[in-house]
């Protein structure tokens, strides 16, 4: 009977030292108090979620672990549970606040166990500390809301629809774009914003899709039509992405209204056209011009130096005056035509592009002006310039064009400083071709009258001339410069100040495909 003694001692010693282990060890918290709320015993777990040493605690009512209210009203609830044996959280558990012992407040899971033993009654309290767990739930409902918010308030429409194809979202502007309230909208199914034959094909469009996998726009996107509530039919770009929930799949559509695309696309396909007819018109005028109106130009002028080299001496002062005038006039008159003809050429079907050495280009031109540049007195800086694929008449055109206006326009009193010089670019975004292309920018820089920019959006077109007849010209020089820069992959732009210069930028593309070349 003593050894049978001696070894349920033994086991009980074993099973409270293996109870005491697993206790001691547990990550959740684990107190127990007496009736009158007194803490007996704490475990490491629980005092290390309070931030207390076991001995702080012990001996102390629970209520200290408590914030408020539950710190002034724990006494009560404990002695209306012992009056009434109905309690609020025993053998429950539920979701309350912690106070720890630098006074943050925090949430955890209490699950209270009552124990009642020969000589008295404890409760146990299980401790799970959940501030990581809420931490996670406020950053997931802040991300739903961030979702949310962006679904609410996109430009473009969003749809959401099931396998069915049946509305389960539908966003403001998908709302505002097709013409229906939200609630007209969601549970009914999505062809409803489709025209015909989309309409009736649409469930077989999904059948086939769920039966082959065949993507037709699902991860693709492409242009539809939509059918507005007050039937009207619109273009859109429709891009669909599949999405696997836990349990299910649904279909996200985005929507993107391109009817002003369209109506822009159309304005430039009929400016185009109206560009390409009075490209014809200008050559017709062209043609016009080198046959029907310089030859009896030709004449005049032909007659009036007749006059001046044999009639001369024999003419008045007044009729000298008159062919003077009228001889100036048939000048100007030719050099109007010429203008208009380069013009012309640039603007039509021309020679293909070829390899051109802008250097030899740019030393032609300077030759050829060798004696307007002498009478002017300018000093003209170079640098080195690039080989590109070009239409060498056109570059010759450019750089005589704009050394002659900076000749030209020059300031009275001042020797001229015409600087020519180029700078390779890289294509970017913004800019018309190809990202990734390389460009080269040709600048001319001169130190001569300059102008005032907001007059920059005129300079460029064709008959435009901001200093009326002070100089000589046609207005038609730099709108030849533009059409070859054009022509060329790229344009002319210009930075200047009255009184303080002119730097011009013509951009070009140093190489150009087959289909480029025209």
């Amino acid at each position: 009977m003593e050894e049978k003694n001696k070894i349920l001692t033994e086991q009980n010693i074993e099973s409270e030292s293996r109870l005491k282990a697993i206790i001691e060890t547990v990550i959740d918290g684990i107190i127990t108090i007496d009736n009158r709320g007194n803490i007996e015993t704490v475990n490491p777990a629980a005092a290390h979620i309070f931030g207390y040493k076991p001995e702080e605690i012990i001996g102390k009512n629970v209520s200290m672990l408590m914030p408020e209210p539950d710190h002034s009203l724990h006494d009560s609830y404990l002695e209306n549970y012992h009056r009434t044996g109905v309690g609020q959280i025993i053998g429950k558990g539920r979701e309350v606040l912690g106070k720890k012992k630098d006074g943050t407040v925090f949430p955890f899971l209490l699950s209270i166990s009552e124990v009642k033993l020969q000589d008295k009654q404890i409760f146990t309290g299980i401790i799970h500390d959940i501030s990581d767990l809420k931490k996670t739930e406020t950053a997931l409902r802040e991300s739903e809301s961030r979702i949310n918010s962006i679904i609410q308030t996109a430009v473009d429409g969003i749809i959401t629809i099931d396998t069915s194809g049946v509305i389960e979202m539908v966003n403001p502007s998908a709302c505002r774009l097709f013409g229906y309230s939200e609630e007209e909208l969601k549970g009914r199914k999505i062809n409803m914003l489709m025209p015909e034959p989309d309409r009736s094909l649409h469930d077989n469009y999904m059948h086939h899709y769920h039966d082959t996998g065949e993507k037709r726009i699902i991860g693709i996107g492409r242009e539809v039509s939509g059918l507005k509530k007050d039937g009207t039919i619109f273009p859109l770009y429709l891009s669909i992405s599949e999405v696997y929930l836990s349990d299910r799949k649904v279909y996200t559509g985005f929507i993107h209204d391109i009817t002003r695309q369209k109506v822009s696309e159309e304005r430039l396909r009929r400016y185009a056209a109206d560009l390409e007819r009075s490209n014809r018109e200008l050559q017709d005028f062209a043609y016009v011009s080198s046959h029907d109106l310089q030859e009896p130009l030709r004449k005049i002028q032909a007659f009036g130096d007749r006059l001046k080299m044999k009639e001369y001496e024999h003419l008045s002062e007044q009729g000298k005056d008159y062919v003077d005038r009228m001889l100036n006039a048939a000048s100007r008159m030719q050099n109007l035509i010429n203008d208009l003809l380069t013009f012309s050429r640039v603007t039509s079907r021309s020679k293909p592009f070829v390899k051109v050495n802008l250097d030899q280009i740019l030393s032609e031109v300077l030759s050829d002006l060798e004696i307007a540049i002498e009478k002017s007195g300018a000093s003209i800086e170079t640098s080195p310039l690039p080989v590109i694929q070009a239409e060498p008449t056109q570059m010759r055109q450019l750089f005589q064009n704009l050394i002659s206006n900076a000749i030209k326009f020059r300031k009275e009193g001042e020797t001229p400083v015409i600087k020519v010089y180029s700078t390779n670019v890289q294509l970017k975004a913004h800019m018309v071709g190809t990202p990734g292309d390389e460009l080269v920018q040709i600048h001319v820089e001169d130190n001569g009258i300059g102008f005032d920019e907001k007059y920059l959006d005129r300079i460029f077109n064709i008959f435009q001339r901001l200093e009326g007849q002070k100089y000589e010209g046609s207005g038609i020089g730099l709108a030849i410069c533009r059409k070859i820069a054009i022509r060329h992959g790229g344009d002319i732009s210009a930075h200047s100040k009255p009184g303080e210069g002119t730097h011009f930028v013509v951009t070009l593309a140093t190489q150009h495909l087959p289909e480029e070349i025209y």
